[in-house]
């Protein structure tokens, strides 16, 4: 059911047929739910007035941030609310991030592009001595060097390294998750909305914080933490602590408040590292001042800025590595023209925008929380140590890159193994959407079966940078497992977010860029590189990119590959040829 509650009359309208007409209106109009942030200094009871004035009833607070849930009847109520002397601004409180993933949106088709083309997939290559059944489909993994002969044999991680998974959930049943699946600590900071996400499981709407109805979350934590126990998969850190922080709806739509009070959660809990395979919209670009956008707008965004940086700005004063997911979009952030997807909700009953109008944006416009500061961004590359066709990229925003697969790489590694990433995959959700027959065989290609112990486990290919992202946040986690102390607040260790991106980036492997710089992308192999529509090329089989910097950092692999055998050695990079 919709989280919205109906608002007190807050301020008694002047006398006359105008102020009775103005209330008719006011009364006739649907109860909405706003975000509000309030402007630094300003105390607790000067806001919850200046909330009231504007025509608003608080629903609820983070007052750690200075935010609040508030619900009004007024369709002006942002312009109201923004004219108060105590309110930074507010933003319509509606699902306002999706992952970078395509089900109700273009890039789910990028996340699960490619495979079903390719045929079953062969024998599966022996895993090495002591390594899961599954390992010989891991090529990411041995990229970063995450292996039983690599960083496994150095640092597996630990328990008392607690990495929160800030997505559409994670399910805890999965036999590659359960051992790791901190229960105590997980959250669900959602309530499912049905017109979005389809009935509710629950009475009150409200799913525990141990399944992922959605399956991203889940593929995300097994990348970071599936459990090196003979069976599946393993992780790059296959013994740290997974935290669900659930931000995320099942339809893969992010409501704002959500995402707030999962990383102020974060800061007061002593998780040490968040992945953040999402970005902040319905403005996939948010601009302080596009005179594209109405006053409202710009508003609107300048409060979705506001709200997420002091979220960031708490968890990581506090301990908390922010790692995210550049995005699918195959655009340079440093210099984009063009956003034709925002706002991008609703959708329509195709999966496209129906609010969406052209805009032509600069590089004042930024991505959140990628381009949040103190946020360690990363570029996905495939098999080849080619930048994916679909990544993000940037010389500001690139920070590292990480495997995240990719359907059209020239360098698949075999023929029996798809040149996406496999990771963990809820049965429950594989047999609702039927990828898995009912009796238990995988019903395609891109699902993989594992038995061992008396147990039966599944897994899914994807690509995406939602996919490099967590490789990124297992390598912290070994990195604070090796070099953290003990934290005295919190339990377990604890070290620096500062320190652990020092670390992080100076045992990356460099990687100049391509040559030429300029690479383009023929996906469908007629030698046509189309790109004089920009804001049709998400849509074109063929576009390119231009490789900008150093081998010592650039655009598409920002300061190297991560490396997480590198990363707990001593000297770094020492041990490399």
């Amino acid at each position: 059911m919709r989280y919205l509650r109906k608002p007190a009359i807050v301020a008694v309208l002047a006398a006359g047929a105008f102020g009775v007409a103005q209330q008719a209106t006011a009364e006739s109009q649907p109860t909405r739910n706003y975000v509000v942030v309030y402007e630094q200094g300003q105390s607790a009871t000067a806001a919850h007035q200046a909330i009231a004035a504007a025509g608003g009833k608080l629903v609820k607070e983070n007052g750690k941030i200075g935010v609040a849930t508030v619900a009004s009847k007024d369709p002006a109520f942002i312009r109201h609310a923004t004219a108060q002397r105590a309110l930074l601004g507010a933003a319509k409180d509606r699902p306002i991030g999706h992952t970078p993933s395509d089900g109700l949106t273009r890039w789910q088709k990028v996340e699960r592009a490619g495979l079903d083309t390719k045929g079953k997939p062969g024998k599966v290559p022996a895993p090495a001595p002591s390594a899961d059944p599954l390992a010989g489909l891991q090529w990411d993994m041995r990229m970063i060097d995450a292996t039983t002969e690599g960083s496994y044999a150095k640092q597996q991680g630990s328990k008392a390294v607690r990495v929160g998974i800030i997505d559409t959930g994670v399910d805890a049943s999965h036999p590659d998750i359960a051992p790791n699946f901190d229960f105590a600590l997980s959250r669900n900071f959602t309530t499912d909305k049905p017109d979005i996400d389809g009935p509710c499981e629950e009475a009150d709407c409200k799913d525990p914080a141990t399944v992922d109805q959605g399956g991203h979350g889940t593929h995300v934590a097994g990348t970071v933490g599936a459990a090196l126990n003979g069976i599946g998969i393993a992780g790059v850190a296959p013994k740290v602590d997974i935290v669900n922080l659930r931000g995320g709806q099942d339809s893969g739509y992010f409501f704002l408040q959500p995402s707030l009070d999962a990383l102020t959660y974060a800061g007061d809990n002593g998780i040490d590292v968040v992945n953040m395979s999402y970005y902040i919209d319905p403005w996939l670009y948010n601009c302080a001042a596009n005179p594209a956008d109405s006053p409202a707008e710009q508003a609107e965004q300048r409060t979705i800025i506001a709200a997420t940086q002091r979220a960031l700005s708490y968890a990581r004063d506090r301990g908390v590595t922010l790692v995210a997911a550049e995005g699918n979009g195959h655009t340079d952030m440093g210099n984009p023209k063009v956003d034709d997807t925002s706002p991008d909700y609703p959708v329509d009953e195709n999966g496209d925008p129906a609010n969406a109008r052209h805009r032509d944006i600069d590089n004042s416009c930024i991505n959140m929380p990628t381009e949040g500061k103190g946020v360690i961004g990363v570029t996905s590359v495939g098999p080849s140590q080619r930048k994916a066709y679909y990544s993000d990229y940037g010389l500001e925003q690139a920070d590292v890159s990480a495997p995240g697969g990719d359907a059209h790489d020239p360098g698949a590694p075999t023929a029996q193994i798809p040149s996406e990433v496999l990771s963990t995959y809820p049965e429950a959700l594989g047999r609702e959407e039927g990828t898995i027959k009912p009796d238990g065989t995988p019903a395609t290609p891109a699902v993989i079966r594992s038995t061992a112990n008396g147990q039966t486990a599944y897994y899914e290919y994807l690509q995406g940078t939602s996919m490099a992202s967590p490789h990124a946040v297992g390598v912290v986690a070994l990195i604070v497992a090796e070099y953290g102390k003990r934290d005295k607040r919190h339990g377990g260790v604890t070290l620096a977010p500062d320190k652990v991106e020092r670390i992080l980036k100076k045992s990356a492997t460099d990687h100049a860029c391509p040559t030429p710089r300029l690479q383009r992308y023929d996906l469908d192999g007629d030698g046509d590189v189309d790109n004089s529509d920009p804001r049709a090329s998400w849509k074109e089989p063929q576009y390119d990119a231009t490789c900008e910097g150093s081998a010592d950092r650039n655009g598409f692999y920002g300061e190297g590959i991560i490396d997480a055998l590198a990363a707990v050695s001593p000297g770094g990079k020492a041990h490399k040829r």
